[in-house]
């Protein structure tokens, strides 16, 4: 079984379901000819043909526009957005058109479409190409939010989100595009969408996090362990609808939880996870919920980039202090 990177899952992910969907067409800036900015539609094209593998135009709203069209008329699109920060003016596509087509036709037309994204910091990208602002997207009712953490999550979520009957944002963490390789089976499996993934089984604290992060968050677990410290690490994947059942099984096994995400804190979708667990866990917490997230400010430039970037070192901190407030 070969062995692939998390990018290198998404090439396959993709390849596999159009040679099993004729439906299915993949469209943006320099997908087809140079295989995308990250080569993750790299030979596609001479693969698919140029009807099935489209190079569109320098304009992020007219590939939005025409992948709702697309997927309003029976096609299962899937757009990329060169980096997740050029992602603002197919806003008003997505939510004004994407996410209401099945409450505006009261069912009769759906939007099975993805679009995929580019997301995070920690590849020293130039200003506007680092951006973390899933809570946007998870405030739109009618839109999935997903966002793998490994090679083979990001091939079945994937394969999951194309063959959904609604609209997918698809966030890739592009800091671990690259970091490693594992096993990931061709087979057309998909993992199911709006399920939490237990990574990390503990007794003492819940980790609570998703994408890139979880790399952070199991090092972090690690740590704890060799201070006798038992840590549950929760991958969310689907942001929205949130298996919040998941959490807050772990949560009321644990009394403590962290939730750690790269966006910045204030209204984060953390807050969201805090919340609910003051509503639904509040009488098992046995002390107040953490939050490690990145700052209130744009990514900066490398040189203070992963001074941003929460650390597996603030994890253990917070996760500490939940223990010494208990």
């Amino acid at each position: 079984m070969a062995q692939i990177t998390l990018i290198e899952a998404v090439t396959q992910a993709l390849a596999y379901e159009m040679a099993h969907d004729d439906s299915v067409v993949v469209l943006g800036e320099d997908v087809g000819v140079n295989g995308g900015v990250f080569r993750a539609t790299q030979g596609l094209q001479e693969k698919f043909g140029e009807l099935r593998v489209l190079d569109t135009p320098l304009d992020e709203t007219t590939i939005a526009g025409v992948t709702v069209g697309l997927a309003a008329a029976g096609m299962k699109p899937v757009a990329e957005a060169q980096f997740e920060g050029f992602i603002y003016p197919m806003m008003e596509q997505i939510a004004c058109h994407a996410a209401r087509m099945r409450n505006r036709t009261r069912g009769r037309i759906t939007v099975p479409a993805v679009w995929r994204a580019p997301w995070g910091g920690g590849i020293r990208a130039p200003e506007h190409h680092s951006e973390a602002n899933e809570h946007l997207f998870t405030n739109i009712p009618g839109l999935r939010v997903v966002m793998p953490s490994s090679p083979a999550r990001a091939y079945g979520l994937l394969l999951a989100a194309i063959r959904d009957p609604d609209p997918v944002m698809f966030f890739e963490p592009k800091r671990i595009y690259r970091q490693y390789k594992e096993e990931v089976p061709d087979d057309g499996e998909a993992l199911p969408l709006d399920v939490c993934f237990v990574l990390r089984d503990g007794t003492d604290v819940t980790i609570v996090t998703w994408g890139a992060q979880v790399k952070e968050a199991l090092e972090a677990a690690d740590a704890l362990a060799e201070e006798g410290i038992s840590a549950e690490v929760i991958d969310v994947a689907t942001l929205t609808p949130l298996d919040f059942d998941t959490i807050a099984e772990s949560v009321q096994k644990t009394g403590r939880c962290v939730i750690l995400h790269e966006a910045p804190k204030t209204a984060g979708f953390g807050a969201e996870i805090a919340a609910r667990v003051a509503e639904e866990c509040l009488y098992e917490l046995l002390a107040p919920v953490e939050r490690v997230t990145g700052y209130d400010t744009h990514i900066p430039l490398f040189r203070l980039e992963m001074k941003y970037l929460p650390s597996a070192e603030r994890v253990v901190e917070a996760a500490k202090r939940t223990l010494a407030n208990s």
